[in-house]
């Protein structure tokens, strides 16, 4: 696809004539991924510290292996976490909210609406790499998984060497897939499967009732996208300073 030239809004980068705060908006977005980045990264590579009695961490949900497998390239640090990041996080990467979000406060594409750009073309995501950003429809598949799988992590964090019981950290982990839940079935392209392609809704009732259901989550989404993400990293930090021994679980129950 040939590019569109763009001319800069009055000349240059950063240049516009709104009178608000403007930058607030992306220097949050900037501060809030590069934070998430950082802490996620780090903690996917320590490979411990991430269970706690029955609680475990939904960066390595499901626990696929605890040791090196013989297979994994020597020169790369080992992680379970490793193994199953890269579903949720491509899905993430890949959304539609995202995508906006930190296409303004990484790459200024645009900073803002009506804000000078550092650039003068503009090829959309037709073109390599940004086509690949196509592939989100699919790992949509693969986040359905891990709401089921992180619900039943939820429901073996009620129990306590065999007995039933309710921790704070039982709390922190069931609160972790209702908010991904909420954030994924408001997801875009669930909306355009369930009723998006339909041309007469009303022919198609219980399409139309899932399709109603998931464009109301779909009007919050980039609320349920904070909230999900912040929750995630907490869950993970809550059964990681449990594990340390930092801090303590109240048992309510």
């Amino acid at each position: 696809m040939s590019s569109i030239d763009v001319p800069l809004h009055n000349g240059g980068f950063g240049k516009t004539a709104r009178k608000d705060n403007w930058w607030i908006e992306p220097l949050l977005v900037f501060l809030g991924f590069s934070a998430f980045i950082v802490y996620s990264t780090w903690a996917a590579l320590q490979g411990d510290n991430y269970t706690f009695g029955p609680y475990l961490s939904p960066f390595y949900s499901p626990l696929l292996m605890t040791s090196k497998p013989a297979w994994w390239p020597a020169i790369l640090p080992f992680s379970a976490a490793m193994l199953i990041l890269w579903a949720p996080g491509g899905f993430r990467l890949t959304c539609y909210y995202y995508r906006g979000a930190y296409y303004k406060a990484f790459w200024a594409d645009p900073v803002s609406c009506t804000v000078g750009e550092p650039r003068k073309s503009y090829w959309g995501e037709r073109t390599f790499p940004l086509i690949l950003q196509n592939v989100h429809r699919y790992f949509l598949y693969l986040a359905l998984i891990f709401i089921v799988i992180l619900a039943a992590d939820a429901y073996r964090a009620m129990w306590f060497d065999g007995k039933f019981g309710i921790g704070v950290g039982t709390l922190v982990l069931i609160v972790n897939p209702i908010l991904l839940a909420c954030y994924t079935l408001g997801c875009h392209s669930l909306r355009h499967l369930t009723g998006g392609r339909l041309d007469e809704m009303s022919k198609k009732p219980v399409r139309k009732q899932a399709y109603d259901c998931v464009s109301c989550l779909n009007r919050k989404h980039m609320l349920w996208a904070w909230m999900s993400l912040f929750w995630v990293g907490f869950t993970d930090l809550y059964v990681r300073l449990c594990a340390m021994g930092i801090w303590h679980d109240v048992r309510i129950i």
